[in-house]
């Protein structure tokens, strides 16, 4: 199976939906895939199925412009739920799409995703929160008001299992962001981080996981227990074999 891990594969700034060809993403994400793969795009919120379709219809469209054709193309969403297996079964390429983290794991933890990807043998490309959830153990980072403060909130919950990266996306966007009256990333994220690791990427860096390697593309920034540094620089590609 190959795996994207990304924050967003979309060009920042653009007025629609174009696939971000820096840090050889595009060049990756071509070689991973069939010449003309049968895609499937999984909804964040099974209950907003036209805002799923149009999410979908336009990362179609971007791939279509950047010289990948779908020889069909579906979404799974709460409309046809009852169908995931075998939609799962006949996809050569999976999107999980990116929206509130915990609406989503609910939704695959509900269609048992997580099993249904056992024995995928495709290529899975994470957008945001769906990138989140590919992980083990997803770090839900609070997002919503009243998340932050909530001590019944889950920061923590069982993901699809696909790698061990956890992700914090979109960092040149949210990084000062304040939530409930707290800094999202120094009063929050960081005390989350003891005793673990996430990397917070901005949009157009990602990971890439295949059976062999876990790669890291672009700039990004390593925060362990409590303590945030810079890993990489735009258009390096770093190794996480190389990497402790």
């Amino acid at each position: 199976m190959n795996v994207f891990i990304t924050s967003s594969p979309y060009l920042d700034g653009a007025d629609r939906a174009i696939l971000n060809p820096e840090n050889h993403f595009l060049d990756n994400l071509r070689q991973a895939l069939p010449p003309l793969p049968r895609a499937l795009f999984v909804a964040s919120d099974p209950e907003q199925h036209e805002l799923t379709c149009s999410f979908g219809m336009d990362t179609t469209i971007a791939c279509s412009q950047a010289g990948i054709t779908f020889s069909a193309y579906q979404v799974l969403d709460g409309t046809n739920a009852e169908n995931a297996a075998q939609l799962v079964a006949e996809s050569d390429f999976i999107i999980l799409a990116g929206g509130h983290v915990p609406t989503q794991n609910a939704f695959f933890q509900e269609i048992g995703l997580r099993e249904l990807l056992e024995d995928f043998d495709g290529t899975v490309m994470g957008i945001s929160a769906g990138s989140m959830n590919l992980a083990d153990t997803v770090y839900v980072q609070p997002e919503e008001e009243g998340e932050g403060m909530d001590p019944d909130f889950q920061r923590f919950c069982p993901g699809l299992g696909l790698t061990g990266v956890n992700i914090l996306p979109h960092y040149q966007k949210v990084k000062d962001n304040i939530l409930d009256g707290m800094r999202l990333f120094e009063d929050i994220t960081y005390s989350d981080s003891q005793g673990n690791t996430f990397f917070a990427l901005p949009d157009g860096s990602y990971f890439f996981q295949d059976e062999e390697s876990l790669l890291l593309f672009g700039e990004a920034y390593l925060l362990r227990d409590g303590t945030l540094s810079q890993l990489t620089r735009s258009g390096d590609c770093l190794d996480m074999a190389e990497f402790e």
